[in-house]
């Protein structure tokens, strides 16, 4: 099986945002020049697959920086782990989803999905195929080991339960904060970018507050199921 992954802040102990960040994860920044160019990449490639793109400005930033920000955790669960892939690795992951997904398009309707409008409808820059590739080898080497050398046969597996919180303890452990400008972390929305809780005006003039459910990363057991990418 392979296991594909698609997310404010980490409490009180986030880390400080450096001028010119769009998040701080770990001891690196993803500056707000790197994400408007990941953005830019999205919205772009996005404009010639209007069937499957359907994200707003906002949402294409909120995705391409959930993406990066997914990255770096995977980096960090392989580090904790002590994992490594190959680059050969990576591409096989890849193309093993790519492949189901555009076998499960063509049974319904669509024909001859290209990598491209596989990656835009999930809210990837295209430029980060590779990055995909490696996330998801990381997510697969890791239920393989933890099933005992071999791929689980359902994503109800202990390994992947073991995936699901090791992921979020890695998440934990780079005290990731976000730009309030770009919004939140949500760790129990696959590592999701969401708007900042804040009060919504209703009709009658009464104020509610928004749910912060999940900003706050707890860690508990099937909490949590990596993003994937084949939807």
């Amino acid at each position: 099986m392979t296991v594909a992954a698609g997310l404010a802040v980490a409490g009180c102990s986030a880390a400080p945002l450096k001028m010119g960040a769009a998040a701080i994860v770990g001891k690196n920044a993803i500056s707000v020049a790197s994400l408007t160019n990941e953005t830019f990449q999205l919205e772009s490639t996005g404009k010639a697959y209007p069937g499957v793109y359907k994200l707003t400005s906002q949402q294409a930033t909120q995705q391409a920086l959930s993406w990066l920000i997914r990255f770096k955790i995977n980096d960090q669960l392989a580090s904790q782990a002590d994992l490594s892939v190959s680059p050969g690795a990576a591409q096989q992951a890849l193309t093993a989803v790519y492949d189901e997904t555009k076998s499960e398009a063509a049974q319904s309707g669509v024909s001859n999905l290209s990598m491209q409008e596989f990656l835009v409808a999930n809210g990837i820059p295209p430029n980060q195929q590779g990055e995909l590739g490696r996330y998801l080898a990381i997510n697969n080497a890791f239920v393989d080991a933890a099933n005992g050398g071999t791929p689980p046969t359902s994503e109800t597996s202990p390994a992947v339960t073991k995936l699901t919180r090791s992921t979020c303890l890695a998440a934990k452990s780079l005290n990731i904060s976000v730009n309030p400008q770009y919004g939140v972390l949500n760790y129990t929305d696959n590592y999701t970018v969401v708007n900042t809780p804040d009060s919504v005006s209703r009709a009658s003039g009464t104020k509610k507050t928004a749910s912060v459910a999940g900003l706050t990363p707890a860690c508990l057991p099937g909490r949590t199921v990596p993003p994937d990418p084949r939807g």
